[in-house]
């Protein structure tokens, strides 16, 4: 029967997974990707942070535009340009109501543009999303810092050593799977909607009862732009159309995160749709609730913000509302404690949205495909370090400071927003279903709104960075088109091979060529001589006179398998060994009927050091002879074991072809695992069954195919547990009803041997607990 191999013992891990379990922790299985579904208050804390913590710092970047120009003036327009932006998150609300209404997966504005206008546009919206993603971490962090310093001026010179040390560590959580879900991300925004929304209620009662006063105007010097409003300037110089949408635009980043909702759709419990509204609806209200209260808390204080970022707007109000001693300062250290959670918390979504959506966008053959693939702990690991890489090199180019980073901000996002209301339109248009014309017309207003505030951006903000968006934004764009060609034009060339008549093969010829004779070689030679083959020729290509007459000295030594092939050494003068490999198989295949299998032993070694020290001959043949027609190149690699001698030293030894199974996996930790672990404690290990043994044995479902054997069909089962794998074979059957892959069974039955593999035919089985697939 099959034999079991011990995996720990002679395929040992590799350095670099050792390093990764040290770093990261044990691996997760693909099964723990089945994530809970959360409940509105649960989800509102956890995708709202990116959202509502943008206010903090709102009202700051309003004034950060036009106090330099009209000083105090400008206390009289922010309140009325907020205003204006609540009137912007109005109907992008609108908008995204409609969205979640028709689409409940994952993907936001990226999905209702592909749907609607198909893949190459929708990559506008993966380009905005993706800058978005990117610099949404470096503000948030940014912004937290600034929030952190403000409690603790002692640190203002450590911002950006800070910043940097706060992503450092949002990559490293995410790289090990941190997750979105749960009740303790959920915190820090119920913290600073409490902290916030309390500064805000006290205000309005101070101010209306006339205990609110203005803060002390600090010394200029200390100011953004170092000046408080231009000589003889004043609410005229105000209304310079500029200033005001300089202003506009910075504050329209406090809509950025708006659309988390959409993009978590997904992960609500059902009905998605419903609850997902409801939610967003919840979290437009408290933003614009906490938008104005900041603003009327500003113009009411005269809170001007500060060169440094720091004190911060908001830092500056609590401590006019509340004071700076007793519980007042407990107070604004709750507070501020509570905007750097939320603020680093909303740089976090950032590592979860940035990696799926890019998924997405490889999925679609728009970005490389590595970004699909899941790491060492369930997470979209290249999307991680991409996007952590990114954002520290903004961070540290804008040396941490929000209102420099702001320039590249709200441009991605409203690009976003503009994408999904046309989307709708276009849909509307097409689906003409329900109330279609009331949702054709918010998302057209919608989408015409957002799209001039991308104008306005681009416009105000130019000069001080976005310029960069409208640089990088098109080459993204041009690449991700690239990208797509190539994939394309890949998939065309293999269709193409796929689709021309196979050739008439009636005689395959074996070529294996040997430079020197070992256990590498004796194994190429044994596998050789085991295919079903007009023929097998050793080739050797004479370079080197003496290691030629060392190898013919040694070839066909009784009990071996060159003793059974003639070496057939082969002259070659320049001594390039991959140009004569193609030559020697091109007069092979030139006989229309013949096939060739090209075979090339190589030799495998442990240590890095060890294959430095040696070329890559093999591969470099194959590549040579996969040009010729009707050629196939096999490697057959080899690899001695290492073990350490009676003196120290290291030495190779061939490996044993005794292989017995061990523990190499370890058990998931899951629910099912454990249920099926208390239900194990009569079975037997399965690397232990024999041929003939009637066994109880306990595990997972680990693959099934249907086979017909003898005109029947029969459903094959491969059921492993940590010691090894047997199979399950139900004859006449191509379903089991409750048996899929991850299922836990408890099975009984006599093991049987069918062509030399463990067997149990028509065994009695029990289903433990089902398959935990992703939801």
């Amino acid at each position: 029967m099959t034999s079991h191999a011990n995996v720990t013992a002679v395929f040992p891990e590799t350095l670099g997974y050792r390093l990764k379990r040290i770093f990261l922790g044990r691996p997760y299985v693909t099964e723990q990707l089945s994530g809970e579904r959360l409940v509105k208050p649960i989800a509102l804390g956890v995708l709202a942070p990116d959202c509502i913590s943008s206010s903090a710092y709102g009202a700051e970047e309003i004034l950060t535009q036009i106090t330099p120009f009209i000083g105090l003036a400008a206390f009289s327009m922010v309140v009325p340009i907020m205003f204006i932006i609540l009137g912007v998150l109005f109907l992008v609300t609108m908008s995204y109501l409609d969205v979640i209404k028709y689409y409940t997966t994952a993907g936001g504005s990226y999905v209702v543009a592909r749907d609607n206008f198909g893949p190459r546009v929708a990559q506008v919206a993966a380009v905005a999303l993706l800058i978005d993603y990117t610099v949404t971490v470096a503000v948030q962090t940014a912004a937290g810092t600034a929030a952190l310093t403000t409690a603790l001026p002692s640190l203002v010179p450590y911002t950006l050593p800070i910043t940097i040390g706060v992503v450092l560590i949002l990559i490293y959580g995410n790289l090990r799977g941190l997750r979105e879900a749960g009740s303790y991300f959920a915190l820090p925004t119920y913290l600073y909607i409490l902290g916030l929304g309390a500064t805000i209620v006290v205000g309005y009662w101070k101010k209306f009862s006339g205990s609110l006063h203005h803060i002390a105007q600090p010394a200029v010097n200390e100011l953004v732009g170092g000046r408080l409003g231009h000589g003889g300037s004043g609410l005229l110089m105000g209304l310079a159309f500029i200033t005001f949408l300089r202003a506009y635009a910075n504050g329209g980043s406090s809509l950025t995160g708006l659309e988390a909702i959409s993009n978590g759709v997904a992960s609500f419990r059902r009905p998605e749709s419903k609850n997902a509204r409801q939610t967003l609806v919840v979290m437009s209200s408290v933003l614009a609730f906490l938008l104005l209260g900041t603003a009327l808390l500003a113009a009411w204080t005269h809170a001007l913000p500060f060169a440094a970022g720091t004190p911060t707007v908001v830092g500056q109000e609590v401590s006019a509302v509340f004071g700076n001693s007793g519980l007042g300062r407990i107070i604004f250290y709750f507070v501020q404690f509570a905007t750097v959670a939320i603020l680093y918390t909303g740089g976090n979504t950032s590592f979860n949205g940035f990696p799926f959506l890019a998924n997405y966008v490889a999925t679609d053959k728009y970005l490389p495909r590595q970004l699909t693939k899941r790491g060492h702990r369930l997470a979209f690991s290249n999307g991680i370090l991409v996007l952590g890489v990114v954002a520290l090199i903004l961070i540290i180019v804008f040396n941490a400071q929000v209102n420099a980073l702001i320039s590249l901000y709200a441009i991605g996002v409203f690009t976003g927003f503009t994408m999904a209301g046309a989307g709708m339109v276009v849909r509307h248009r097409r689906e003409r279903s329900g109330h279609w014309r009331f949702g054709l017309a918010v998302n057209a207003v919608s989408a015409v709104v957002t799209f001039t505030v991308v104008i306005i951006f681009l416009v105000a903000k130019f000069v001080e960075g976005a310029w960069i968006i409208a640089v990088v934004g098109p080459l993204m764009y041009y690449a991700l088109i690239r990208f797509n060609r190539q994939y394309e034009r890949e998939e065309r060339a293999f269709r193409a091979t796929a689709a021309t008549e196979p050739p008439a093969i009636h005689t395959t010829r074996v070529v294996i060529f040997v430079d020197t004779y070992d256990l590498a070689t004796e194994r190429a030679l044994q596998y050789a001589l085991n295919l079903n083959s007009y023929s097998v020729r050793a080739v050797h290509f004479d370079i080197d006179p003496r290691v030629t007459r060392t190898l013919e000295a040694r070839w066909g030594e009784p009990g071996t398998a060159s003793a059974s092939v003639n070496l057939e050494v082969v002259d070659c003068e320049d001594r390039r060994l991959d140009r004569a490999a193609l030559e020697l198989v091109a007069d092979v295949v030139r006989d229309p009927d013949v096939f060739c299998m090209v075979i090339l032993p190589r030799r495998g070694f442990v240590s890095r050091l060890q294959r430095l020290l040696h070329d890559r001959t093999a591969d470099t043949m194959a590549g040579a002879v996969m040009h010729v027609p009707r050629t196939a190149a096999t490697i057959i690699p080899y690899r001695a074991a290492r073990i350490r001698a009676i003196e120290g030293d290291l030495e190779e030894v061939p490996v044993s072809d005794v292989v017995t199974r061990g523990g190499v996996r370890e058990d998931a930790h899951l629910e099912a695992d454990q249920l099926l672990a208390e239900r194990a404690t009569d079975t037997v290990s399965i690397g232990g069954v024999r041929e003939r043994d009637f066994v109880a044995i306990a595990g997972r479902v680990k693959s099934m195919t249907i086979t017909r054997e003898n005109g029947a069909n029969e459903l094959r089962c491969m059921i492993a547990d940590h010691s090894g794998s047997v199979a399950l074979i139900f004859q006449g059957r191509t379903v089991v009803p409750g048996i899929e892959r991850g299922t836990r069974l408890l099975v009984k039955g006599t093991v049987s041997s069918l062509r030399r593999e463990a067997v149990i035919l028509n065994p009695q089985y029990e289903i433990v607990a089902a398959s935990q697939g992703e939801e």
